[in-house]
This record gives structure tokens, sequence and C-alpha cells, in this order.
């Protein structure tokens, strides 16, 4: 039996399925089932949130998109694009039952060594800190929220 951890971002009606006892959640991104692992279920949670709460169209998301890190291919779990196609946030998730730490920061950070972008997100579903980054002066902030979309950020 599916029990899933109820998480701090708002409810969303997903689909999901059952086959031979695995249960899969729908992607509207991908547009596909995938199994649904507790990592999943924060992602799937997240990706709603910027649709529905943040205006972020679909078109615009990237999920589990790989990433060459010194020689090592690594998976960053949700990019976004802004309307000309640069890449405008990363976002890490993580499972619920995983603490958010300075090692999480530290690969979130990593991962932008190579994606470049302004807005950093790291969630496992209860907890959510969003840093804007300053390249210019190499240094970061911790902000409240995420900003809206608007067409063209």
């Amino acid at each position: 039996m599916f029990n899933p951890t109820p998480l701090n971002l708002p409810q969303f009606p997903f689909r999901l399925k059952e086959e031979s006892g695995t249960i899969f959640i729908f992607d509207e991104v991908r547009r596909k089932f995938l199994v649904l692992t507790p990592e999943e279920w924060v992602r799937q949670h997240f990706v709603q949130f910027l649709i529905r709460q943040k205006n972020y169209p679909k078109g615009l998301i990237g999920l589990e998109g790989g990433l060459k890190l010194n020689s090592l291919q690594k998976r960053s779990d949700i990019v976004l694009f802004n309307a000309a196609g640069n890449k405008t946030l990363l976002v890490e998730c993580k499972a619920p039952s995983v603490k958010i730490s300075q090692a999480t920061f530290d690969q979130v950070a990593r991962y932008n060594v190579v994606h470049q972008v302004s807005f950093l997100a790291v969630t496992n579903g209860l907890q959510h800190y969003f840093c804007e980054v300053d390249f210019g002066r190499r240094s970061y902030k911790f902000i409240e929220e995420l900003p809206m979309y608007t067409n063209g950020s």
C-alpha cells in the first residue's frame, strides 16, 4: 500500500498506477510513468509547484538531465530555462528522509559549476532553501522564495 510522506508543498492531483506491486507516478513533463520513489515524490511535487505556483511553462523544465563534472557523469534533478533557452534555475531534490546538509549544498554548487545558473534550490519536500548567485562577486545569498516566471525571465 502506498503511504506517501506529507510534504511542505501544495498537494496536486497526481496520476498513480500500480503494476506487479510497484507504484508509478505520471510525469507531466516527460509524459511517462516513473517508479514512485521518495525522491520522485518530492521532484514531482516541486515540478507542480513551479508550474502551478510560479507559472513556469512545462516546456521550459528539464528533468534529470545529464552533466559531466570532472569526467564523471552526474544527473541534475530539475533545470529551468527562460524563453531564450538559457538555464536560470537548478533544483536538487532529496527524499523526505534525507536531511538537508552542507553536503547537499556542496552538491548543487558543484553542479552549478557546469550549469552557471543564477538561482539554486535545494529541497527534501519538507524544507526548501533558495539562493541567488552573484557570479561577479563570486558569492550567493539566501532568498525567501523563488521568483515568479515572467516571459523572458
